[in-house]
């Protein structure tokens, strides 16, 4: 997905939950830019074969098993990314730290509750 898809889906998620701010535009921009570069590195690391642990020949001439970079490049974008959704509300929990209140749920009413709420209704 490119950046500006990105941006679209994130201001879009931030309206849903009320909480978009114009301050939090640049934010938005790198946040967008990580998920973009992300996406690059993931597609590298599928294109290199995909694998999790790789050969790598030292400077002495040995050769050991380590992991892939691209896959440690994808983890530490991951984790990056993770941390502008919480600072943006984008989590359940800093969702809840930023508005005061859980996610969404529709209660079924029962019984008289529910009674007169069709009355209401």
């Amino acid at each position: 997905m490119t950046k500006k898809k990105y941006k679209e889906l994130i201001l879009t998620q931030l309206s849903a939950l009320g909480v978009h701010e114009e301050s939090y535009d640049t934010v938005i921009e790198s946040l967008a830019a990580i998920l973009e570069q992300r996406d690059k590195t993931f597609r590298e690391f599928k294109q290199s074969g995909g694998q999790s642990a790789i050969e790598y020949t030292n400077k002495g001439g040995s050769t050991n098993l380590t992991k892939n970079p691209l896959l440690t490049l994808w983890d530490e974008q991951n984790k990056t990314a993770l941390a502008y959704w919480r600072e943006l509300g984008l989590t359940p929990s800093s969702y809840k730290k930023l508005t005061g209140e859980g996610a969404r749920k529709e209660t079924k009413q029962k019984g008289l509750a529910a009674a007169l709420a069709s009355i209401e209704g």
